[in-house]
C-alpha cells in the first residue's frame, strides 16, 4: 500500500427528496483517529453511523465532518405566518407618519418579507426518514472516497520528499564516516603538540604512552558507531517507504533515533568539517521528521 497523507479535503453536494445537502470532510495530522462532527439539529441519530464510516475509511488524522441540509424532506407547500404579518401591519402606520413621501406597502412586498411565508411540512413517516438518512450516508461514503484519493495523492508527493531526505542523510553519514576515519591521527598530533608545550614542566612521555592516550581519546571521540546506526536507520526508513501505510508512528520513532545519533556526532566531533556535516545531518533529520508528522 502506498504512503498516505493525513491531510486532505473533499466536498459533495446535491439534492435529495426536495432538500439540498452538502458534506464537507477535512483532515489534518493527529496521533490517532479523532472525528468531530457538525450536523444540523434533527440529524443527531446519524452520529454513530458517520463515525463508523470515517473509521472504516481512515486510520489516522483529526477529521472534521460537516453536514448541511436546506429544506425538509416531505415539504408539501407554504403558509402565511399571520402572527408575523399582523406585527408588520401594526407598525406600518407609524412608518408612514415618519416617511410621508414613501409609497404605500404592497401585498407582494409584505409577503416577500422574511418570516411571512413559511414552508408547510407534512410529517415524515419512520420509513421515509430512514430512507432519507440512508441516502445522506451513501453520499458521505462517496465524499470519504474522494478524501481518501486526495490523501493518497498527497502521500505520493510526500513519499518522494521523504525518500530524497533519507538519501541525503545516508550521503552525509558516509561523508562523516570518511572524515571520522582520520580523527585518530589528528588526536595523536594534537596530543603530541600539547605534550611538547608542557615538556619543559613534566618529563617527556614515551611514544607508547602517547599512542595509548591517543587511542583512549579516539575511542571516546569515535562517532563511527553512531554513523553505522544512522546508516541502519536509513535502510529501515527506505524499507518503510517501500512497505507503505500505515508507517507514520514507526517512521517518527526512526526520526527520533536519527536525531539522537546526529546530536552525538556533533558532541564527539573534534573537526570543523565533521561538525559542519553533523549540523547538516541535524537539519535534514528535523526536516524529515516535520514531513513524517503528516503521513498516516
Amino acid at each position: 500500500m502506498a504512503v498516505v497523507s493525513m491531510t486532505g479535503f473533499a466536498r459533495g453536494e446535491g439534492q435529495l427528496d426536495g432538500c439540498r445537502w452538502s458534506w464537507e470532510v477535512r483532515s489534518i495530522n493527529a496521533r490517532g483517529l479523532e472525528t468531530r462532527l457538525r450536523i444540523p439539529s434533527g440529524f443527531e441519530s446519524l452520529d454513530p453511523a458517520i463515525r463508523e464510516r470515517v473509521a472504516r475509511a481512515l486510520r489516522r488524522g483529526s477529521v472534521m465532518v460537516t453536514l448541511n441540509v436546506t429544506g425538509q424532506a416531505g415539504q408539501t407547500g407554504v403558509r402565511v405566518n399571520m402572527t408575523v404579518l399582523d406585527a408588520i401591519l401594526a407598525i406600518v402606520p407609524d412608518i408612514q407618519r415618519r416617511l410621508p413621501d414613501a409609497p404605500p406597502p404592497t401585498i407582494e412586498g409584505l409577503l416577500a418579507l422574511k418570516g411571512v411565508i413559511e414552508p408547510e411540512d407534512a410529517p415524515m413517516s419512520e420509513e421515509a426518514r430512514l430512507a432519507f438518512e440512508a441516502g445522506l450516508l451513501a453520499r458521505l461514503d462517496e465524499v470519504l472516497q474522494r478524501l481518501t484519493g486526495n490523501r493518497q495523492a498527497e502521500g505520493a508527493r510526500l513519499a518522494q520528499v521523504l525518500a530524497d531526505q533519507v538519501r541525503r542523510i545516508g550521503e552525509l553519514s558516509r561523508q562523516a564516516g570518511t572524515l571520522a576515519a582520520t580523527q585518530t591521527d589528528a588526536i595523536l598530533g594534537r596530543l603530541k603538540e600539547q605534550v611538547g608545550q608542557l615538556s619543559s614542566q613534566v618529563p617527556a612521555l614515551p611514544e607508547e604512552r602517547l599512542v595509548q592516550e591517543a587511542a583512549l581519546l579516539a575511542v571516546k571521540a569515535d562517532p563511527r558507531e553512531e554513523l553505522d546506526r544512522l546508516q541502519s536507520h536509513c535502510e529501515a526508513a527506505a524499507a518503510l517507504l517501500a512497505k507503505g501505510s500505515p508507517i507514520g508512528r514507526q517512521f517518527d520513532f526512526l526520526c527520533q533515533e536519527m536525531n539522537r545519533e546526529a546530536n552525538t556526532l556533533c558532541a564527539k566531533s573534534g573537526d570543523a568539517d565533521l561538525t559542519r556535516i553533523g549540523l547538516d545531518l541535524r537539519a535534514t533529520v528535523d526536516q524529515l521528521r516535520e514531513q513524517v508528522q503528516n503521513i498516516e
